[in-house]
């Protein structure tokens, strides 16, 4: 282990530059923090380029020995990770292009909200679904916010980031996957649940604006949650998280209605 105590080093530089996209495009690399997420990092197939320990981090579970990993002292740990109170350990990952696959996903078509999206992953990754797609106007999948909303999901389900988020639904449409987008004034969600196709993209759209024109003129189903009260919407990730988990547990639900 090497011990790092200047703020001034280059490596601490490096660190800061990753809570901003930018540094994280320019670096190749994220950072994750906390014991779980990291836990879930080191169990991938993917190297961490390097660890970081506070000096007086007592670690819940063993360390790899190939791993380039340096100790550094509270006060520096705190400017490097983006949480007021970090736990003592952060990682330093590779940023690795991903190409979803499977006939379960789900596609964000311009959600910002950065809880919203992490929310999403990890009850995608919950529910069963084989990965995900963003449109480029989408928060950063590894921004510090988004990965502490993911508790570990990041590192357990492909996410693709895609510049033609309609071109890339087109190709799974064509491919025999239906496309069911979230609309108002869509369709009866749970009517049309029984019918709906087993190979399925779910698109959820941007929490003020929708789904695009564009993303909606590739859709084969246009499908809405129903409002029994005053509200006119649900919250991006709440109505991912009842569709989800509704679409893969068809069987169950039926079974329950018999």
């Amino acid at each position: 282990m090497e011990r790092i105590t200047s703020s001034h080093n280059p490596r601490v530089a490096l660190w800061r530059s990753l809570k901003d996209r930018k540094g994280r495009q320019t670096q190749n690399a994220f950072l994750v923090e906390g014991f779980k997420s990291v836990s879930e990092a080191l169990h991938t197939s993917h190297r961490p380029l390097a660890l970081i320990l506070r000096d007086d981090v007592d670690l819940p579970f063993p360390l790899p020995e190939d791993v380039p990993t340096y100790v550094v002292p509270d006060s520096l740990l705190s400017t490097i990770c983006d949480t007021k109170t970090p736990q003592g350990i952060a990682a330093v990952m590779p940023l690795v292009p991903q190409t979803v696959r499977g006939n379960r996903l789900i596609a964000l078509d311009g959600v910002q909200d950065p809880g919203n999206v992490g929310t999403i992953l990890r009850t995608a990754d919950a529910a069963g679904l084989d990965g995900i797609l963003l449109s480029e106007a989408c928060a950063d999948i590894y921004s510090p916010k988004v990965l502490r909303a993911t508790m570990g999901s990041v590192f357990h389900l492909p996410c693709e980031r895609t510049q033609d988020l309609p071109g890339r639904l087109t190709q799974l449409r064509e491919g025999g996957m239906a496309i069911l987008s979230s609309v108002l004034g869509g369709d009866p969600f749970f009517k049309a649940l029984p019918t709906l196709p087993d190979a399925f993209c779910l698109v959820i759209g941007n929490e003020g604006n929708g789904i695009s024109p564009e993303v909606q003129a590739v859709s084969t189903h246009r499908l809405m949650l129903p409002m029994h009260g005053n509200a006119e919407s649900l919250n991006a990730a709440i109505a991912a998280a009842i569709m989800m988990y509704a679409l893969t547990s068809k069987e169950e639900l039926a079974a329950c209605s018999m």
